[in-house]
């Protein structure tokens, strides 16, 4: 493979005829949703060619007061539509679920168990198919949560389809859907791919498909732009969800973007800030009873005051069991996810029915489970002294009647026969330290454990946030039990220190987890001992395996790039990795020589080399895009004689026409027809050329190149001689050169076994 095809177009083997390899491919294609499909990188640099750089100085003050302008406008739109989303996604499923629990319910309490039964498996079979059919058939790639795939656009990996207009449609529906089945999964994470789907259509500028061209909005057309929108996207999608808008901006930086500058955070918080003045205006309406059956627009909003945490240097020893007990269950359960996720791949392979049967599948199990297990707690009596109405009949609350007698509950049925929300309210709420008992709350986190494990890989819209909460918030209510009257903390405080030290140790994320916490249960004084628990958890994690997001990117086939470089690439030079041979094109090329060289490559960048009688010598002139090729020969700005072109020819050209297109069909050579005069012409690529490319010479070293590519977010980087008695250039460094796979495929004395054993000892290498 050269080193220019070595670029994010070629297609090679899929992951998914890998997976009993249990390896990584570095090949250019992943796995989005069920679908093997290409993938590119985004370039991120600017081609600062004659033409851009004429085009920005032929711009007024008031086209730049626009572009200012535009980007704060849109940062606006996203937040309005995000809210506006996540308060109907979140309406629709206690409304679903809500008619759903009601009529279960009526029937349990005239005793028709039998009929319960199944009423509630069958409209969760019922919602469960509506969600896989529609993401199977119409927009796979809104399956799973789709913040892996957000996390890779963000790093520079763009994969078709993940942003396009169905799959903005399906991921909202599917996702109501599904969690309206009372399936194992959550909210938040199709929100943040819903929240990046719209500022990614936004930032389209308009489709000519569908005759939305607006002119506007063409300074955005470009990589650089659409991933700021990405990142407000994303960060407005986890505050439409909790409703912390502070955690939205933190979550963004900690665990979405990997380039990050001081004007892009304002912009989030612009964005979250709305979302959050847009959710509250909404919450007040529902107050007020007109939001439906419960009525009151929960977003996953726990509004838990729990009383003023009073601790004491004695309660410092049980936070810190939490905290390491919370890491080894985390790295478990990323372990088992990732090996469900690999098996439900193999069954997937068979075709769209296998898919669809498994969540068929899931979905009857579920409903058994959820239905089934509440008889197996005893029936308590109701507390004289509870706030809320006991037992509770036909709604949301702490004192579910289920098969009980009057004046007595069921608690296994106030966490297990409940919405995900519902049950996290109850396990954080205050002063019921004694109204769930040991086996109810031992049973609920077995059954949340490996439900929700078994429920993500399904062909639905489903995320991750809110079952690890739940999970995490049962385990730590469940130890506070058990410490009883040894603590000074209550049992609704363990839950929420259980729940951040479960995210802690499956997504390893530490402020922005601490901070959506605190925003959800509005509760500061809960900061210090927070921060011991996440800091505990993800540190132990850490050294059994990645975080949960990361091992679904590698299990995809995304080829991702770390913040770190592997010990090994510091042996190992930029010249070690670059292979042969390398295409070429000279400043003036035979058109002829342009469209062979296009049509039997998939490269999308190629220097540009000078020789007599431009250059005394072969010199490095810059680099030139594949769209941009075939921009120009579209408009056939051909010479008869090959000489430059005057300066005129740039007057012949707009800035759309070389604008980064959206997420519709691209420009491909194929579509170009040209005449045998004309291809006997020639092509100045002179003034469309990036006369200032990123290069690095030959004996640099890997990792130092690593750190380059990354940080600036460029596409190809150029690797010139350390001499000067050779080629221009020798090669040029993909996003795929730096994959651990292919670099050992080329190297494989510079195994990485040893450097594994040392960064499990010392995961700050990490």
């Amino acid at each position: 493979m050269s080193s220019n095809s070595t670029t994010e177009d070629t297609v090679a083997v899929p992951l998914i005829s890998s997976l009993r390899r249990a390896t990584n491919s570095t090949s250019q294609v992943a796995i989005v949703g069920s679908n093997v499909c290409p993938i590119e990188s985004l370039d991120y640099e600017i081609a600062e060619n004659d033409f851009f750089k004429q085009d920005w100085r032929g711009r007024s003050k008031v086209e730049i007061f626009q572009y200012v302008f535009m980007k704060w406008l849109l940062c606006f739109c996203i937040g309005i539509i995000v809210s506006l989303i996540g308060f109907a996604n979140n309406l629709a499923v206690e409304n679903l679920a809500g008619v759903k629990f009601v009529f279960t319910s009526n029937m349990m309490i005239a005793r028709r168990f039998g009929m319960g039964f199944v009423v509630f498996t069958v409209i969760n079979l019922v919602l469960t198919l509506f969600a896989s059919v529609i993401t199977a058939f119409v927009a796979p790639a809104a399956a799973g949560s789709g913040i892996p795939e957000v996390k890779a656009y963000l790093n520079g990996v763009d994969a078709p389809e993940i942003f396009s207009l169905r799959t903005l449609f399906v991921k909202i529906i599917g996702n109501i859907s599904a969690v309206s089945a009372s399936l194992l999964i959550g909210k938040a994470g199709p929100m943040v791919h819903t929240g990046a789907c719209v500022a990614s259509i936004l930032g389209q500028g308009g489709s000519k498909r569908y005759g939305l061209n607006w002119r506007w909005l063409r300074f955005f057309k470009n990589d650089r732009d659409r991933r700021d929108l990405v990142t407000c996207g994303s960060a407005a999608g986890i505050a439409a969800s909790f409703r912390a808008p502070v955690g939205g901006v933190l979550f963004a930086l900690e665990e979405m973007s990997s380039w990050w500058r001081s004007a892009l955070l304002w912009r989030i918080f612009f964005s979250t800030a709305v979302v959050a003045i847009v959710l509250r205006a909404l919450i007040d309406v529902c107050l007020s009873g007109k939001c439906g059956l419960f009525g009151k627009g929960g977003l996953i909003m726990f509004d838990v005051y729990s009383e003023n945490a009073s601790y004491h240097l004695g309660d410092v020893l049980p936070v810190l069991l939490l905290g390491v007990v919370g890491g080894i269950l985390g790295s478990f359960y990323n372990f088992l996810l990732n090996k469900v996720l690999r098996a439900y791949n193999l069954i997937y392979e068979k075709g769209v029915a296998s898919k669809i049967f498994l969540a068929c599948a899931i979905s009857i199990c579920t409903s058994c489970l959820l239905f089934g297990l509440p008889f197996l707690a005893s029936c308590q009596p109701c507390p004289a002294d509870a706030i809320e109405e006991c037992p509770t009949i036909g709604r949301s609350g702490n004192f579910k009647k289920y098969q009980c007698p009057p004046g007595h509950y069921n608690d296994l049925a106030s966490l297990i026969f409940n919405t995900n929300d519902d049950a996290i309210k109850n396990l954080f709420s205050r002063n019921t330290d004694f109204e769930f008992h040991y086996f109810s709350v031992l049973v609920f986190f077995v059954t949340c454990f490996f439900l929700s494990i078994f429920s993500y890989g399904i062909v639905a819209p489903a995320g991750l946030f809110v079952p690890v909460i739940v999970t995490g918030a049962s385990y730590g209510r469940f130890v506070g039990m058990l410490l009883g009257s040894n603590s000074n903390l209550n049992h609704g405080l363990f839950a929420v220190l259980g729940a951040a030290s479960f995210l802690g140790g499956t997504m390893r994320m530490t402020v922005s987890t601490c901070v959506i916490l605190l925003e959800l249960t509005n509760n500061l004084l809960l900061l210090p001992m927070m921060m011991v628990v996440l800091l505990i958890s993800k540190t132990v994690a850490d050294g059994f395996n990645a975080n949960i997001y990361n091992l679904i990117m590698k299990l995809k086939g995304f080829p991702y790039l770390y913040s770190h470089a592997e010990p090994y690439m510091r042996q190992l030079l930029v010249g070690d990795v670059v292979t042969g041979p390398l295409q070429v094109l000279n400043g003036i090329e035979k058109v002829e020589t342009i469209v062979h060289v296009l049509k039997t490559t998939k490269h999308n960048g190629f220097p540009v080399i000078d020789g007599p009688p431009l250059a005394a010598a072969p010199v490095l002139h810059g680099l030139i895009l594949r769209a941009h090729i075939l921009t120009l020969l579209k408009k056939r700005v051909f010479l008869t004689s090959p000489v430059a072109c005057d300066s005129n020819i740039l007057s012949q050209f707009k800035a759309d026409e070389f604008a980064k297109k959206g997420s519709g069909r691209g420009d491909k050579i194929e579509d170009v027809e040209l005449t045998e005069e004309e291809l006997n012409m020639y092509l100045d690529l002179h003034p469309f050329s990036n006369a200032s490319p990123y290069t690095v010479v030959e004996t640099m070293s890997l990792a130092k190149a690593l750190i380059l590519f990354r940080e600036v977010g460029i596409r190809h980087l150029l690797v010139i001689p350390k001499t000067s008695n050779r080629p221009p250039v020798v090669g040029i460094l993909t996003r795929h050169d730096f994959m651990p796979e292919h670099i050992l495929g080329l190297h494989p004395s510079q195994s990485r076994s040893r450097w594994k054993r040392l960064r499990i000892r010392l995961p700050f290498l990490s």
